[in-house]
C-alpha cells in the first residue's frame, strides 16, 4: 500500500485534513505539518569463495519469505553503508568483514507490514575473515553456495535483487 493511502491522520496534530501533497509527500491542513517519504537506506554483499561461488541465503522471513537473497539488510541511524555491511553480515551469516568495495545502488520497492516502502539497495562485494564458521541468524532460514556462472535471478525474491543479480552477472561475474 502506497504511504497516501496508510496514513489517514496527521501524526502531530491528528486532523483527518492531512492530504497529498506530491508524489513524496503529505501535508496536514491543519497545522502545516509535512510527512515525506524518501527512501531508507539498505546494504546488500557479494561474497565469492575461492571456488568461484556466491554465497546466498534463504530469506526466513516476508517479505519473499523462503526465496534466496543476498546477505545485508537495512542501514541504522547514524551508520555509515560501510559500516552496516559489516553489521548485517556479523548478525544474519556470523562472519567478520576483513574486506569491502561498493559496486553500485539500486532503487526498490519493499512490502513491510502493509506499507509499500521505496528503498535504495547499495551493493558491495565483501571478502571474509572464514568460511566455517557461517551460521545462519536473524532474518536468515540457511545459506548455500551457488556457482557464479550458474546464477539465476529468478530464484531472488526482491526485485533489486534480482536486477543486481543481473548487474552482478554482466559486469563482475568474470572477475
Amino acid at each position: 500500500m502506497h504511504f497516501d493511502k496508510l496514513f489517514s491522520y496527521c501524526p502531530v496534530c491528528g486532523s483527518s485534513e492531512f492530504a497529498l501533497n506530491n508524489i513524496k509527500s503529505k501535508r496536514c491542513k491543519s497545522c502545516g505539518f509535512t510527512m515525506y517519504v524518501n527512501p531508507a537506506a539498505a546494504v546488500a554483499a557479494f561474497i565469492i569463495n575461492e571456488n568461484n561461488e556466491l554465497l546466498v541465503c534463504v530469506r526466513a522471513k516476508e517479505p519473499e519469505k523462503g526465496t534466496l537473497d543476498l546477505p545485508g539488510g537495512f542501514i541504522d541511524n547514524d551508520e555509515s553503508a560501510e559500516n552496516a555491511i559489516v553489521r548485517e553480515l556479523k548478525e544474519e551469516l556470523n562472519v567478520e568483514v576483513v574486506s569491502q568495495k561498493y559496486l553500485f545502488s539500486l532503487p526498490n520497492l519493499y512490502l513491510y507490514s502493509g506499507w509499500t516502502l521505496p528503498t535504495l539497495d547499495m551493493f558491495f562485494s565483501a571478502k571474509i575473515k572464514s568460511y566455517n564458521d557461517i551460521f545462519p541468524d536473524d532474518d536468515v532460514e540457511g545459506f548455500k553456495f551457488i556457482p557464479v556462472n550458474e546464477l539465476n535471478p529468478e530464484l531472488f525474491g526482491l526485485n533489486s535483487i534480482k536486477k543486481a543479480i543481473t548487474i552482478f552477472n554482466e559486469k563482475f561475474g568474470e572477475e
